[in-house]
């Protein structure tokens, strides 16, 4: 046998069980991909205000998602802002594996990263889509909220390329019970199934994480903010 140079450092770490998509009409994966957009963006005083509103619009999402949904209400309301918004930041800000921004679990802090912003941005050119925000284009809650506006193909397959991403994200945040994770969940369960070659990839990056190259990261602060503002 030939001997091996290299062994793996990490061993690989177990997925949470694949999930079969719940069957909704293209309306109420618009409203799920909307309400599962503000619910992750960071939760402000603005975020806790519109919770009541947020909260009527369940009963036009079917009922398993809607139960996600509610328990992460009832949690977040139980956990007060001052305690949910550290929550925020110690999960998605400082934990790599949690990371909102979906090319980052492709790509890391590497210099393929810009390349693939810059699809991001010109995805959401090519659908006719603004640009007007402080975060990155393939930041979730921007991604989600292009779907769930934009009639336009190109939302939906923007999405679904980047599965392997959001099954990342929902395999971290379910191994340490993330008060966040029904959220990613409600996501996955709006998608196609993941098949075996992505169910692959997705296990290598959860135990490996992303790419850590750090070089030719430099001009990313040049590009323009983005924010997807279509017709209400």
């Amino acid at each position: 046998m030939i001997p091996r140079l290299f062994n793996r450092a990490t061993p690989r770490r177990p997925l949470p069980g694949g999930l079969d998509p719940v069957r909704m009409s293209r309306a109420e994966r618009s409203r799920v991909h909307m309400l599962a957009s503000l619910l992750l963006d960071y939760p402000d005083d603005a975020w806790f205000a519109r919770l009541d509103e947020l909260e009527s619009h369940l009963v036009r999402v079917p009922p398993q998602i809607a139960g996600l949904f509610a328990g992460f209400i009832d949690a977040a309301r139980q956990a007060g802002a001052g305690r949910l918004q550290r929550d925020y930041v110690d999960t998605f800000d400082l934990k790599r594996k949690c990371s909102l921004y979906l090319s980052y679990f492709a790509t890391g802090d590497t210099r393929k990263r810009g390349t693939a912003l810059v699809t991001f941005i010109e995805a959401y050119r090519a659908a006719g889509w603004d640009f007007d925000a402080e975060e990155l284009p393939d930041y979730l809650p921007a991604v989600l909220e292009f779907s769930a506006r934009s009639e336009d193909e190109i939302a939906e397959v923007l999405l679904t390329a980047h599965v392997e991403g959001i099954e990342v994200l929902r395999a971290a945040l379910e191994a340490t019970d993330s008060l966040w994770a029904p959220l990613v969940r409600t996501i996955t369960l709006s998608l196609p199934p993941v098949d075996a070659a992505t169910r692959e990839r997705v296990l290598a990056l959860v135990s490996e994480g992303p790419p850590t190259e750090t070089v030719g990261l430099s001009f990313l602060g040049n590009l323009p903010p983005f924010s997807p503002r279509g017709n209400p």
